[in-house]
């Protein structure tokens, strides 16, 4: 487990970006307000009827102030046959 974002430099990481997308690639850089540079980048997007969908980003720029995660990918724990689950039903609330 990783302290710090320079342990991951040269290895594959799960980005999950402040507008919900989710970015696996290379980490190749990043700099002291966390702007990520990655190589062979590419977007999983999930849908509730298919598979996971792959959209190739190629080398690519991840602005700090739009990170939300980042973490080691471990490709054993994904599947592209993954659907998207169910979204959690609204919570509301009753004022007395």
């Amino acid at each position: 487990m990783a302290s710090t974002i320079k342990e991951w430099k040269d290895k594959v990481v799960f980005v999950l970006t402040a507008d919900g997308r989710i970015i696996v690639g290379q980490l190749v850089g990043h700099d002291q307000v966390q702007n990520l540079i990655m190589n062979d980048a590419h977007e999983r997007v999930y849908s509730a009827d298919e598979g996971v969908e792959k959209v190739p980003l190629g080398l690519y720029v991840i602005r700090g102030d739009n990170l939300c995660l980042i973490g080691e990918y471990d490709e054993s724990k994904f599947s592209d046959d993954q659907t998207a689950p169910a979204p959690i039903p609204p919570i509301q609330q009753q004022i007395f």
